[in-house]
């Protein structure tokens, strides 16, 4: 009888389990639920190793949470996840990379965990889409990064109890949230040549599926939510297959197996930065030609299909990218590719750039027009997105710490013609000791030109024979030095003045960051202090009532069109 009633009750609980995971809805409705994507990028993924030998200790935890703005972006905040969602866009992927965070026994820092679940918390309360993976644990190798994961059988028979374990305590750290957080195994994974679109050997493919099953055993294992929830793999190098110059190209996605075939909570994930140089018949051909090898050999095996990164691949000696150059062509194929794959049921996570760098802090959008296009593609060409730009804010101040001789802070960092400008006007706080800083110039073909400066009102002449400008710099000359940055100008030939952003290039911090106009109230971007619903402009004058632009209420920034 006892034996009978354990039998019962062990089918009864299965029955449990089992009904529990129809409550998580399926991969394939979460794909088409979860509408426009973009990527969090250079950001929680950000590092800097100055230990690249696995098999040394001090590889293993290198950081702490300073590497969130390593790559030049500041810290997220809350506001920046709220503008995108206002926007109109409905999911967030999330990269983050963790060996920096980790013992050499797998174990992730508590702050870490702490701060990658802050950000996530972002994504989940403003009712959007979370993809959160592993990120730059993978990836290709030079001098100055080396990835533990790679598509390599001996690499996986060594690293798969630390793999795991990192999968099992992101998955017990995130078990109670709910379906809209999805998991992604593993980033771009490529051999141990850092071979590109496709691998050299069967046995990279074996090891990237299983790595696949690593994931998601160890994810299931975990209970909870995480029995249901929807897991995504990649396949290798996050290559899409499409092209014909080489009959291995198709290679990653017939390859890739799914890891659980029968649970419908399985997604795939390709990425796609395709070059738009030629013909835009072309350029809408290729995606065409991508869509359908997407469909008949990933959607083929049981999952649907996530772009989670794409962009496009086309950038100049000079820095300058499509933005830059055809923006009209980038545009048109931007539309035409958000469309296609919407109606093929294909999400789309855009990379980064619609928002960057210092954008991101205020919160505005770099690139508004860019963004504009994507959301009317998804949303329809009547759809009127709200999109705060940087033009609503003016100048900021903040403090620039320099760590190493020569390193530099960009003033300006984008691409603008000499012929539409006069100079770049920086003023300082105080006057530096002679000696400390210079100016410096990018432009044309990689040149670059240096000024000497020795005061607090300073400037670097953009004359006409330098072309193209792609940056200007404020560059230490000793060890460290310090600079409070009170305003950065460019003025036009046409006698207006834009506001310019910092932003780190290398070797140097910034912090401090303030508006660098507002008497009255409390200068600090997105002081978080309430003021009694008192409202104020950017000047700090109070208002009756909110003026048309930017205005400020209990210390938060409000667009009035």
């Amino acid at each position: 009888m006892n034996k009978l009633l354990t039998t019962v009750f062990s089918m009864l609980l299965l029955t449990s389990v089992q009904a529990g995971a129809q409550d998580f809805e399926t991969a394939t409705d979460a794909v088409k639920n979860m509408g426009l994507g973009w990527n969090l990028g250079n950001t929680l993924e950000a590092n800097s190793q100055t230990v690249t030998d696995v098999t040394n200790a001090s590889y293993w935890g290198q950081q702490g949470l300073e590497s969130e703005t390593c790559w030049g972006q500041y810290e997220t905040k809350a506001e920046l996840l709220k503008m995108m969602k206002d926007a109109g866009f409905g999911a967030i992927r999330v990269p983050v990379t963790w060996y920096n965070h980790m013992d050499k026994d797998g174990n992730v820092n508590a702050e870490w965990m702490a701060r990658v679940k802050e950000v996530v918390d972002y994504v989940i309360n403003q009712g959007m889409y979370c993809i959160l993976n592993v990120h730059h644990d993978t990836g290709a190798d030079g001098d100055g990064f080396k990835s533990w994961i790679k598509a390599d059988a001996t690499n996986y028979t060594t690293n798969k109890a630390r793999y795991e374990k990192l999968w099992t305590q992101i998955a017990e750290a995130f078990k109670s949230y709910d379906q809209k957080l999805l998991f992604e195994g593993y980033n771009e994974m490529l051999d141990a040549n850092s071979q590109w679109n496709f691998a050299k050997t069967s046995t990279a493919y074996d090891a990237i599926n299983n790595y696949a099953n690593s994931f998601v055993s160890a994810v299931r294992a975990t209970g909870g939510n995480n029995a249901q929830r929807n897991l995504i793999v990649t396949t290798y190098c996050a290559a899409n297959g499409y092209g014909t110059w080489s009959t291995q190209l198709k290679d990653p996605l017939t390859k890739l197996n799914n890891p659980e075939s029968t649970s419908n909570h399985i997604a795939f994930e390709v990425h796609a930065y395709p070059n738009i140089q030629d013909t835009i018949e072309t350029v809408k051909a290729d995606v065409d030609g991508m869509i359908a090898l997407l469909k008949e050999q990933l959607v083929s095996k049981g999952g649907p299909v996530i772009i989670g990164e794409w962009g496009t691949s086309n950038v100049d000696k000079t820095g300058a990218t499509d933005y830059d150059l055809r923006r009209d062509k980038l545009f048109e194929f931007a539309t035409y590719f958000v469309q296609k794959c919407k109606e093929n049921d294909i999400a789309t996570f855009y990379w980064m750039g619609i928002t960057d760098g210092l954008s991101r802090f205020f919160p505005a959008f770099s690139q508004a027009d860019l963004a504009k296009t994507i959301l009317q593609a998804y949303h329809g060409s009547d759809y009127n997105p709200t999109l705060p730009e940087r033009s609503d804010y003016g100048s900021i101040s903040c403090t620039a710490n320099f760590n190493q001789q020569y390193s530099e802070l960009y003033l300006f960092k984008g691409s603008i013609t000499s012929s539409d400008y006069i100079r770049l006007n920086l003023e300082l706080e105080e006057a530096p000791a002679s000696g400390t800083f210079q100016l410096k110039a990018y432009y044309g073909n990689n040149q670059t030109a240096v000024k000497s400066i020795s005061s607090a009102s300073s400037f670097y002449s953009i004359t006409a024979d330098l072309g193209t400008v792609t940056g200007i710099t404020l560059q230490c000359l000793k060890s460290t030095g310090t600079a409070k940055i009170k305003s950065i100008m460019l003025k036009k030939k046409s006698g207006s003045t834009d506001p310019s952003d910092p932003s780190v290039f290398w070797g140097c911090t910034v912090s401090d960051i303030k508006l660098a106009s507002t008497s009255g109230i409390s200068s600090t971007v997105m002081d978080e202090k309430q003021n009694n619903g008192l409202i104020f402009d950017l000047n700090g004058r109070q208002l009756s009532v909110p003026n048309k632009g930017v205005y400020i209420r209990n210390g938060k920034k409000y667009l009035n069109k």
